[in-house]
């Protein structure tokens, strides 16, 4: 076994691999640029080497500049992550070349599988069920209309260097061929410097699930089921979770199968995913393979229990696989939610800046079975850099159902504390209440289709609003109590005896009275008429003013709010919705 590796990345990836190396009891090297010199990467690695500017080309993709810092160190082998150079097969033959070890695939396997045209042939060769399509090099414009006729529209234009949806274009008639032609071939030359194009037929609703594969160097390859990834914005993932609620075990162990083959036809020997695109009928078909640890790769971890980086560098040492198919089974539900540093409300623009509050859910085992896990390469006062992805942290929740999990995650996702730049949490919330997602009926469509204008915050409506009214009258309860204690007003007498309050929430007007001692339970009631008749619930909590993150329970049921001051009142967050609360006596009313 290695007595040292060297992380080729930065961010959470490189945090994760450092996790695993160090309970193997491997030591660590980071990389890391002048935009990165208080990264928690570069803390939390045993050595870190400097290897240069900010902009990635003249830093974390500089193969020299690898290479070098791994032989200044003394690192044996290499894990590059993902994204940067996970799928050079420059890199690896330079690697190799050098004598260290990377903890990726052969160099055979990434050429082959990182081009789109190649990797259709080998996976037609391997008895892959594929899109139908052309595969040639498509000389010009003419040319794709006249392939495009064949094929029958709508077709998929795409890139055959792509990746993170650049190049792609649907043509839906020959009108849309032309322009769809030229623009996905000008930017796969942009993007990739390789401007070549291929054509297939677009499957409409589609879901997108993938097959998480793992080989060694002797042979053995296995899967490790599957994960939908079908909530995505332009091409780019959004929410992933395994197993799917789509496929039934037919259909999982054919494409189960159907990926071992491939993996088996270019001798893959790490972990890897293929990704196939499902039609509504179950019909399913090769996208594309990728050569490297995926973004995702937490939620087979937890439904699996095999660490897939711990296996990709016992693979790398020579080690053979002690997995075998029969060994594995699903267990439990998974989900991942991807936090960025985006303005939903202004079409995701990416936000920038200091993070001056980070306070992620506590990580471990919850109530009820359930898991939070939280990976992620910030820290509250560090910076969300212009250079590179505007990733916050993948939040990831386990329970022993999807609704356990997704439970869970709606939870953590309010308890997710993040100020200073603007964030995706209350749009994943939203998701995570969405009826769709609860239903399993999901396409790589659903946030277009579910949110054609763009995002917008939900309104409190109907129980939700009396939810918050409530919880705004037990912050200011508690708040008011405080402020007798620290001032002594009037030796600690409440200046109003009423119970009766109006809370403002957003727009709304509630009334309700409260009642309850401090420390124990308040008692709200609504619709409270001239007998003293009304509904009436429990709100329990521990909180106490400064706290930014009211947990307790809502007549029962367990709940979490985000409580931030705000001029003569508090700003409410949860379930996506966000809103001021301002709670008043009648007469202030």
């Amino acid at each position: 076994m290695f007595q040292k590796i060297l992380i080729a990345n930065r961010g959470e990836i490189a945090c994760r691999v450092i996790k695993t190396a160090r309970r193997m009891g491997i030591a660590t090297v980071a990389v890391y640029s002048e935009a990165d010199r208080d990264a928690l990467h570069k803390d939390m690695a045993d050595e870190a080497i400097a290897i240069g500017a900010p902009a990635a080309a003249e830093s974390y993709l500089v193969i020299d500049k690898i290479i070098d810092a791994a032989r200044k160190t003394g690192a044996e082998a290499i894990h590059p992550g993902y994204g940067f150079l996970s799928e050079n097969a420059a890199f690896a033959d330079a690697l190799s070349d050098a004598g260290i070890v990377f903890i990726g695939p052969n160099p055979h396997a990434i050429r082959a599988m990182g081009d789109k045209i190649t990797s259709k042939k080998f996976a037609a060769e391997a008895g892959v069920s594929t899109v139908p399509g052309y595969m040639g090099i498509i000389a010009d414009a003419d040319e794709a209309a006249r392939i495009s006729g064949e094929i029958g529209y709508p077709v998929m234009i795409k890139a055959s260097a792509g990746g993170g949806g650049k190049g792609m274009r649907i043509a839906r008639s020959a009108d849309d061929v032309a322009d769809g032609f030229r623009s996905s071939q000008s930017e796969a030359k942009s993007s990739f410097g390789d401007d070549r194009i291929f054509i297939e037929k677009f499957i409409e609703n589609p879901r997108h699930i993938e097959i998480q594969v793992l080989g060694d160097k002797h042979g053995n390859i296995i899967h490790l089921f599957e994960r939908e990834c079908s909530i995505q914005r332009r091409n780019q993932k959004v929410i992933e979770e395994a197993p799917s609620p789509f496929l039934d075990e037919a259909t999982r162990q054919a494409m189960g199968g159907q990926a071992v083959a491939l993996a088996k036809a270019v001798n893959y020997d790490t972990a890897g995913t293929v990704e196939f695109i499902v039609d509504q009928q179950r019909n399913f078909y090769f996208l594309e393979m990728n050569t490297r640890l995926q973004v995702e790769h937490p939620v087979t971890e937890l439904i699996t229990g095999v660490d897939l980086v711990e296996q990709m560098i016992r693979v790398a040492a020579g080690e053979t696989l002690t997995l075998r198919q029969d060994d594995l089974s699903i267990k439990g539900w998974a989900i991942e939610s991807r936090l960025y540093a985006e303005d939903p409300m202004r079409g995701f623009l990416p936000s920038i800046g200091r993070l001056t509050r980070y306070d992620p859910p506590e990580e471990g085992e919850r109530d009820g079975g359930t898991l939070i896990r939280n990976d992620t390469g910030v820290f509250e006062g560090g910076e969300i850099s212009l250079y590179y992805d505007p990733m916050i942290a993948k939040l990831v929740t386990y329970g022993p159902t999807r609704a356990d999990a997704t439970r869970q995650m709606a939870s953590a996702l309010d308890e997710f504390t993040v100020d200073g730049i603007r964030h995706n949490i209350p749009f994943l919330a939203t998701i995570m209440q969405h009826p769709r997602w609860a239903s399993g009926d999901l396409s790589t469509n659903f946030i277009a289709e579910e949110f054609p204008d763009g995002f917008m915050l939900r309104e409190a409506q109907g129980a939700e609003l009396e939810m918050l009214a409530a919880i705004a009258a037990s912050i200011d309860r508690l708040s008011n109590e405080r402020r007798r204690q620290i001032s002594g007003q009037m030796l600690g007498v409440p200046v109003c005896f009423s119970d009766k309050r109006i809370a403002v929430i957003g727009a709304s007007h509630v009334p309700l009275t409260i009642a309850g001692e401090i420390d124990t339970e308040f008692t709200i009631t609504f619709g409270l008429n001239a007998d003293g008749d009304g509904r009436s619930v429990s709100v329990r909590s521990d909180w106490w003013p400064g706290q930014s993150v009211w947990r307790g329970s809502y007549d029962g049921k367990p709940l979490a709010v985000q409580v931030r001051p705000i001029l003569n009142g508090i700003e409410l967050s949860t379930r996506g919705i966000v809103t001021p609360a301002q709670v008043y006596t009648e007469r202030e009313a």
